[in-house]
């Protein structure tokens, strides 16, 4: 019998970790499915934000599926549990172990290390694999989470939610100093004159 929730999650991985691998040069494919440019567009928010970590593991020579796999174990299993914002950096970090045209040196490059030549097949069977570890993790280990936050249409909605409170705070009270401040400029200028 099928698994909808394991499928969907499947394809989603497939969807952004096949984008990260995709040879260089290579056009970005369209995202799949509504979640798969929703994740992309968090991945990239993120990746920006935090530029100097993912760029240190660019061409990460190592045994990929492994060091995903401890960093799932920590990121997914702390107290709070998994969250949307520690989905998001988990898969963001196995899409740039996977990423093959290094934007950056990464630290290894640095030191003379030389990492090992990768053959094309080398990725995408390292793809293939952090697919299965992760699908396993999130709609299996991690089942009733994922459908307690709704699943991936949870997802969706999370991540294109209106901006949060802070956000229309701050813009008002900068529009009320606004207003203010056109005020007394008025004010003052209708005195002066």
């Amino acid at each position: 019998m099928a698994d909808p929730l394991r499928e969907r999650t499947e394809r989603l991985l497939a969807d952004y970790l096949g984008c990260c691998a995709r040879e260089p040069g290579t056009p970005e494919p369209r995202p799949s499915t509504p979640e798969a440019a929703v994740l992309r567009s968090a991945a990239a928010r993120l990746r920006q934000l935090h530029r100097s970590f993912f760029s240190a593991y660019l061409g990460y020579p190592g045994n990929r599926v492994e060091l995903v796999a401890l960093m799932a174990d920590a990121v997914l299993s702390d107290s709070p549990g998994p969250t949307w914002g520690r989905v998001v950096s988990l898969v963001t970090f196995a899409g740039t172990l996977l990423e093959r045209e290094p934007l950056m040196t990464a630290w290894w490059k640095k030191q003379s290390f030389q990492p090992r030549l990768e053959q094309e097949g080398d990725v995408a069977r390292d793809c293939q694999r952090l697919v299965a570890l992760l699908s396993s993790r999130l709609a299996g280990q991690h089942r009733a989470w994922l459908q307690a936050q709704g699943g991936w249409d949870g997802f969706c909605h999370f991540f294109r939610s209106p901006f949060p409170l802070a956000f229309w705070r701050k813009l008002l009270i900068q529009a009320f100093l606004a207003c203010l401040l056109a005020t007394a400029f008025g004010y003052l200028w209708t005195r002066l004159l």
